[in-house]
């Protein structure tokens, strides 16, 4: 169901609130251009600090804008597996066609705690449902065995948002899950290697600001025109780590508002850049165009 660049999408905020009109305009640009599909109330949406009726508003009006023109994953995932069936729930409700569920994150559960909290999900709502392995800022792995396990006995448990940064992991994963396994990178700077081991491709934060060209990237790959993804990669590489340079959604936001596209406020603890890292990021805008 997903390949390619998906989004992960900016929750934009004014006088703390969500701002709909702004979050409609981002989803037009996105599909105007290519981005594969939508991915709202990640981590790069700023989550933690959506509440309930927040989260729920996002995915809404996410899912009405894109009028199924492209596939919409919603976040969905919680440290309380019962949170967790809630939102996913009503993400299957909504309209989405998959939910991104990060592993619980702070309590820390063992291997088989894991495994349970994902299988009453999955047991549950009858909807695709992507793990989302991200231990710097859960604080624990999805092992591969326990993705695998996973895989075996859900059958709507379809494969991993992989951010451990590891190409070991990402390998690790897709010898033990199948390479029907849908594995996607969640670091951009990692697409590539992971799309040459057999990864379908990104959900990526730099596509917030240039989507046609991350989208170009995964395109090219598949189509096996390594040389063109290559010079994307390498094209992009300054960017994927400059969005990265401070807490992510930070820069992203920040690149956004240099770009002249309004991402809005920051909502605390996510604040404005240091001066001295966003001295850094403009320059890398510049080299691009994108900043004065």
């Amino acid at each position: 169901m997903f390949k390619g660049s998906v989004t992960a999408l900016i929750t934009p905020f004014k006088n703390g609130k969500v701002d709909v009109e702004r979050l409609k305009d981002n989803v037009e640009f996105q599909i105007k251009n290519k981005t594969a599909a939508l991915l709202p109330c990640g981590t790069t949406g700023e989550s933690p600090t959506l509440s309930n009726e927040e989260h729920k508003k996002v995915i809404q009006v996410v899912v009405k804008a894109a009028k199924g023109r492209v596939p919409v994953m919603a976040g969905t995932g919680s440290n309380s597996t019962d949170e967790a069936v809630e939102m996913t729930r009503f993400a299957k409700k909504t309209g989405c066609d998959a939910a991104l569920m990060v592993s619980p994150y702070y309590n820390k559960p063992t291997q088989k705690g894991i495994y349970l909290h994902f299988k009453k999900v999955a047991s549950t709502v009858d909807i695709p449902i992507m793990l989302y392995n991200i231990p710097g800022r859960t604080g624990i792995t999805i092992e591969a065995a326990t993705m695998a396990k996973l895989k075996n006995e859900c059958k709507n448990i379809v494969g991993v948002k992989e951010a451990t940064g590891s190409l070991d992991m990402a390998s690790q994963v897709i010898s033990a899950c199948g390479k029907d396994f849908c594995v996607m990178s969640g670091d951009d700077n990692l697409t590539l290697p992971i799309m040459a081991i057999g990864g379908k491709g990104v959900i990526s934060v730099i596509s917030n600001l240039v989507p046609r060209q991350v989208a170009e990237m995964a395109a090219a790959f598949a189509r096996k025109d390594l040389k063109k993804a290559q010079e994307l990669h390498y094209y992009l590489f300054p960017l994927m780590k400059a969005a990265f340079i401070e807490t992510n959604p930070i820069p992203i936001k920040t690149a956004m508002m240099l770009a002249g596209m309004d991402s809005g406020e920051m909502r605390l603890p996510m604040c404005s850049m240091e001066d001295g890292t966003l001295k850094k990021l403009t320059e890398v805008l510049r080299t691009y165009g994108l900043a004065r």
